[in-house]
């Protein structure tokens, strides 16, 4: 019988892919995915905003900053694949993954 080993942190090999991306821009991107996971555990949970402690009260101000940040990363995302392609394939492609994010809210959402 074949002995299996875990797998160790030298055994994987990096993304191919992951080299031309813009680190700054992923740790803000995921800081402000992290906070607002945690304010819609918040609502989830039936904590009222504003909330009957500072913590609550703070990570619900906190969170305000959140979607102008995701606009902005939209943004930079746009500007940065615009980059790579033609004016004409970076409004095809933005104009699909808009499409895509309608059916899905309109498919795929529980509200």
């Amino acid at each position: 019988m074949a002995q299996h080993s875990m797998a160790t942190v030298a055994d994987v090999e990096p993304v191919a892919g992951a080299a031309n991306r813009i680190t700054s821009i992923d740790v803000v991107r995921g800081v402000a995915m992290v906070l607002m996971a945690i304010d819609h555990v918040r609502v989830y949970a039936g904590v009222p905003a504003g909330g009957p402690t500072p913590d609550v009260f703070f990570t619900r101000w906190v969170t305000h900053f959140c979607a102008p940040a995701f606009v902005f990363f939209a943004g930079t995302s746009a500007f940065l694949s615009g980059q790579k392609r033609t004016r004409a394939e970076l409004s095809r492609y933005l104009v699909a993954r808009g499409a895509l994010l309608v059916v899905l809210e309109l498919t795929a959402s529980s509200g």
